[in-house]
């Protein structure tokens, strides 16, 4: 099996062309594969496949085999593979999900893609379609209690689920003990993606993200890109403006509007090709 690494911002995940073959049982696929000692490594398993109703399809499988509705940093490399490898006559491609279809706008120079700007949907308070069970349709700013610890929690659907903490120094924050406490969650019966958030000025936010089914990974595109919402939903930083957010990878540049429609762009980078 032939396969491309690519990474946004440090997310990365082993991408095959299922134009031109075929991926039996990925599910087990991705666990070998992700594995950083005995298989390519990477924070999971992407299937760039055809569609009838887009450009193209991914499928995007995290690295305990569980099966993603959407990643934003992974679906802007399937950009990046489709244009350079598939069907270079547009810069805008849509791109079927189980989120929805995405429309990408790539930004290319010398032939390559080097950023893409996603149109990311609406970010959705509605706890049932996070699905968070709660009695109130939204849980904002409010307090989610673990084995351990208080949380102020903001929870929301990027087409996933994802929980948003703001804290004071996310430098030192224990992701790991915490964000594996609210991943298995009970109140989360499809689990959930934790963001952990520092404000740093009105335009600028700092981020760790735990992945249900990954851990902590470098970069989360859904995650940064409910972080901002959520941000903007408690009044931390404005809306219709860009916002910076500083993640372990890099940065990406989320905008958030007042009708909470959200668009993020980042980069998008080939590291390698193989064959498994």
């Amino acid at each position: 099996m032939k396969f491309v690494k690519m990474h946004g911002v440090g997310n990365d995940y082993v991408f095959v062309d299922c134009f031109r073959q075929t991926v039996d049982m990925p599910e087990k696929l991705a666990i070998a594969i992700s594995d950083r000692h005995f298989g390519v490594g990477s924070d999971g398993l992407v299937l760039i496949m055809p569609s009838d109703v887009a450009d193209c399809r991914m499928r995007m499988f995290n690295a305990d085999g569980s099966e993603g509705k959407m990643c934003g940093n992974a679906i802007r490399c399937v950009g990046k593979y489709f244009f350079e490898n598939i069907d270079s006559s547009s810069q805008t491609i849509e791109i079927e999900t189980l989120s929805g279809v995405k429309r990408l706008n790539l930004t290319v120079e010398q032939s390559k893609v080097t950023f893409a700007s996603v149109d990311m949907g609406t970010a959705d308070f509605n706890a049932k379609n996070v699905p968070f069970l709660c009695e109130a349709d939204e849980f904002i700013n409010s307090p989610l209690t673990t084995s351990e610890s208080i949380f102020n929690a903001t929870v929301l659907s990027m087409g996933n689920p994802h929980c948003v903490i703001f804290v004071d120094n996310v430098a030192d924050f224990d992701v790991e003990r915490y964000g594996k406490q609210i991943e298995h969650h009970h109140l989360f019966p499809e689990r959930v993606n934790t963001e952990f958030i520092e404000i740093i000025r009105k335009n600028r936010i700092k981020m760790r993200v735990w992945e249900r089914g990954s851990g902590e990974t470098l970069a989360c595109g859904t995650g940064a890109c409910a972080s901002v919402a959520a941000a903007v939903r408690n009044g931390l930083v404005p809306a219709d403006t860009e916002i910076v957010v500083e993640l372990l990878g890099g940065e990406l540049f989320i905008t958030c509007n007042s009708d909470c429609s959200v668009t993020m762009k980042g980069n998008a980078v080939e590291v390698f090709r193989g064959e498994y």
